[in-house]
């Protein structure tokens, strides 16, 4: 039984050697100067304009909401409009199940005023 195990077993042991040897290597030959820049928050070569703990408005979250939605429904829709005319009842009923939550998020979404462009 364990030999049915013994080639992930080596597998492990050859990735965690090479992790090891590695780290090791960085560890002799890597750089080892720090200065104050260095330690500063990197974002795409740029300064750091304001804090990264700031409080996002609610129309990001809105716009995401809204893609899901809209992302979700053009996905499955399509299969099942495909297949619909196989699928009879059990696949009607399971797409109105299916559509309750994404109507409600459109609903919301709309509700709040986020398809106001």
């Amino acid at each position: 039984m364990i030999g049915e195990y013994a080639g992930i077993l080596v597998i492990l042991v050859v990735g965690l050697v090479l992790l090891g040897a590695m780290l090791g290597i960085h560890l002799l030959l890597g750089p080892r100067r720090s200065f104050a820049e260095k330690q500063e928050p990197f974002e795409c070569g740029e300064k750091q304009i304001s804090s990264p703990h700031q409080r996002f408005a609610v129309k990001f979250y809105m716009v995401a909401i809204l893609f899901v939605v809209f992302d979700v429904e053009a996905i499955f829709f399509y299969p099942w409009a495909a297949s619909f005319h196989d699928l009879g009842w059990f696949g009607y009923w399971g797409i109105v199940v299916f559509t309750i939550p994404l109507a409600v998020g459109l609903l919301y979404e709309w509700m709040k005023g986020g398809l106001e462009w």
